[in-house]
């Protein structure tokens, strides 16, 4: 009887287990996005990267921009324009800038696909909507979009929310900082439904004079699934309006008056008032995922990413012969140069699909994947008004009908395979083809570049496992094309493409109240383009090919479980950066040519040797929790030659962040409140610059800086019915 009893009893169990099994493939909350399984690298995936959840992110979502989310993860910097991280924002990963940092919105690619930047300003509040984020540093796997020389970064929307919810997120802090957020969604509605959504506004002064900030986003996001199928529609959008803070405080005014702000001034008296930049931009994404079986699903995408803006500026003294008008004469009174507010405007469509078939079966897991996009892009200037007003028509554009067309087609194929207990075998090979036509640009609208680029991408790892212990090695190459900037130097001395070799040697150890882990990288370029110190009008870089530069280093991270109390997590990057031969060209005025230095072994600039973060979390309370956060970055110079008087001095700033959530009341499911103070110690410090030279009767070298926020507070509070 006891041998009957006891099989009876394995065999409920078995039948449990076999029931939960088949319940979990057709319960569609299952049902992961293929769009994001497809790019990101899992667990046991040969590359550095880190994971932040849903709730990693609402830790620290009270109103800054997505960047300030991640600074404390590994080899991340961050810089703000307006200084409290409202607003434009920067971010590097082990010192390459957001150009060279490939980014997608559900696996669609999110750069800009001219400057191949990032400006999540664009899209204010999209962490509210953001279920999960993977950093991936260095070349990483292969990706959609624009290629990555620094790392990759994923956003995910798409994951289904079963219950019913509706959250209301405020927060308010230092420089008249507002966040306003209202979410909500049906969870799932006869098994099959699902609608959510979201409305931001986020409003700030801004730490720089006029560095005002007014951004206002909406997210809209509806499915069907069943057990086998899901069809999703996204369409969310972002508008914003922000006061132009992008030229930076000159160095000898770093001491007197570091909110000066010379963006408007040339208006005589007053600041003109509506120096802005103002831009829109809507996303629309439509996907269908397939599981045909236990083993094989698909997905496909398209997607349309449609965006119009201008920035406008007052400008003194100009010369009408600048801008194709002729001189005003009235009577013997001769105009040659006006005072006049202008406005150059960008409208452009950016669209295409993405697609992933992925096989998995018990060892073998294949991804065969890719996408095509294709941008249109306009470019034009219009004078709105002249001091003499006479002499220029009525919306005057003085430059247009300049477009740009860019295609871009990418397939991959990954393939993992667990060639034995303890270790996996992983494979990625990537082509990728652009065509790029740009007819004109504003200061040179006759130069037409036409350029064609192949990429071969291979990458191949292996992994390690036993127990607790994981060991990583993997090799990465990477190829990129130039961004719009950098094709203006002109007919004569146009860019070449890029190429980066990436090797990886990792190993970790996870257990539940102890973890650690270490990052060896070395990447090794060809044709770097590097950034050379200055800026144009617009507030963009400028940058130069190096024949041969690297970047070495190790990532080092922890976390320690001490008591229920408290806990610890830490990590360290410990760099070197170099450029093998670096040749300055430094304007001479005088004579009307150049001057040559040459440097060996310099410093890439923006290239900091130590970046740390650490964070020591105190529980004094249940629902409670009090976060010490703590970043350190070394010094960065400001072009690549290694000298002190053109740096960013190192800085240490320490953040401390409250939390507690009521206990659950009635209709109230949660309730919390959040105070963060920010810079605690007041460091006076600038995160971002840029330096010039040239020679005029002397050498004179002028640095610009971009001072961050002293002591400043935020408070949420967070209620979800």
């Amino acid at each position: 009887m006891k041998k009957l009893l006891m099989s009876g009893m394995l065999c409920a169990m078995a039948i449990k287990t076999i029931a939960q099994e088949i319940k979990k493939f057709n319960d569609t909350s299952f049902m992961q996005p293929v769009e994001v399984t497809a790019i990101r690298a899992n667990d046991k995936a040969p590359f550095a990267k880190t994971n932040l959840t849903k709730k990693d992110i609402e830790k620290n979502n009270l109103g800054q921009d997505l960047p300030y989310l991640l600074n404390q993860t590994p080899s991340v910097i961050i810089n703000s324009d307006a200084g409290n991280g409202v607003g434009y924002t920067g971010i590097r990963i082990r010192g390459t800038d957001a150009s060279r940092i490939n980014v997608t919105l559900n696996g669609i690619p999110y750069n800009d696909a001219e400057s191949q930047g990032t400006y999540f300003v664009d899209l204010p509040d999209i962490a509210s909507s953001a279920n999960s984020i993977q950093i991936q540093r260095g070349v990483g796997t292969s990706s959609n979009g624009a290629g990555s020389f620094g790392g990759n970064i994923n956003l995910s929307t798409n994951e289904i929310n079963e219950k019913q919810y509706t959250e209301l997120n405020n927060s308010y802090g230092s420089y008249n900082t507002w966040k306003n957020t209202l979410k909500f969604g049906t969870g799932i509605i006869g098994k099959h439904f699902t609608i959510d959504g979201r409305l931001s506004q986020i409003s700030s002064n801004g730490y720089i004079d006029r560095a005002k900030t007014n951004l206002k986003s909406f997210y809209f996001s509806t499915a069907w699934v069943d057990e086998k199928n899901s069809l999703r529609l996204n369409i969310f959008s972002g508008k914003e309006k922000t006061y132009q803070a992008w030229n930076g405080v000159p160095e000898a005014l770093l001491k007197t008056d570091r909110t000066y702000n010379i963006s408007g001034q040339e208006q005589p008296g007053t600041p003109y008032p509506n120096e802005t930049d103002n831009y829109t931009q809507t996303h629309y994404q439509l996907f269908y995922n397939h599981q045909f079986n236990k083993y094989l699903k698909a997905n496909a995408a398209i997607f349309l990413t449609k965006g119009k803006g201008y920035f406008e500026e007052y400008r003194a003294d100009q010369s009408l012969s600048a801008y194709g008008l002729p001189e005003y004469i009235v009577g013997t009174d001769t105009t040659k140069n006006t005072d006049m507010v202008r406005r150059e405007w960008l409208d452009n469509n950016f669209y295409g699909t993405i697609f992933s078939l992925q096989y998995k079966k018990e060892n073998t897991q294949l991804t065969f994947g890719g996408g095509w996009n294709k941008y249109d892009g306009k470019h034009y200037g219009e004078i709105i008004h002249a001091v003499v007003q006479p002499a220029v028509p009525l919306n005057y554009r003085w430059y247009g009908d300049l477009p740009a067309h860019k295609k871009d087609l990418s397939l991959y194929t990954k393939f993992t395979q667990q060639v034995s207990e303890h270790w996996q075998l992983f494979a990625d090979m990537q082509v990728r083809t652009v065509n790029y036509i740009i007819n004109g640009f504003r200061d040179n609208p006759l130069l037409v570049i036409k350029n064609n680029y192949t990429f071969l991408n291979p990458k191949i790892g292996f992994t390690y496992t036993n127990k607790e212990w994981q060991a990583y090695a993997s090799y990465a190459r990477a190829g990129k094309e130039p961004n719009r900037d950098d094709f203006e130097a002109g007919k004569t001395q146009q860019p070449m493409q890029e190429e980066l070799n990436d090797v990886e040697l990792g190993v970790e150890r996870k257990s539940n109240t102890f973890s650690f882990g270490a990052n060896l990288f070395y990447m090794k370029y060809h044709n770097q383009l590097v950034l050379i110190g200055n800026i144009n009008d617009v507030g963009s870089y400028t940058r130069t090919n190096i024949d041969n530069s690297y970047r070495a280093g190790i990532e080092l991270q922890g976390r320690a479980v001490i008591t229920n109390y408290l806990n610890l997590t830490a990590n360290l990057t410990l760099s070197e950066n170099k450029i093998k031969n670096f040749k300055e060209l430094i304007d001479n005025y005088d004579s009307g040519g150049t001057v040559t230095n040459q440097y060996k072994k310099t410093d890439i600039s923006f290239s900091p040797a130590v970046v740390a973060g650490g964070s020591i979390n105190i529980i004094p309370v249940k629902n409670g929790e009090i976060s010490l956060l703590s970043k350190y970055v070394s010094r960065q110079y400001l072009d690549n030659t290694s000298q002190k008087s053109r740096s960013l001095e190192a800085y240490y700033v320490q953040n401390i962040r409250l939390t507690y959530a009521l206990p659950t009341i009635h209709f109230l499911k949660a309730v919390t409140f959040i105070l963060q103070l920010n810079n605690v110690f007041n460091k006076k410090y600038e995160a971002n610059g840029y330096t010039f030279s040239y020679i005029s009767g002397k050498l004179t070298t002028e640095n610009f800086y971009f001072p961050m926020a002293p002591f400043n507070c935020m408070m949420g509070v967070n209620i979800r019915l």
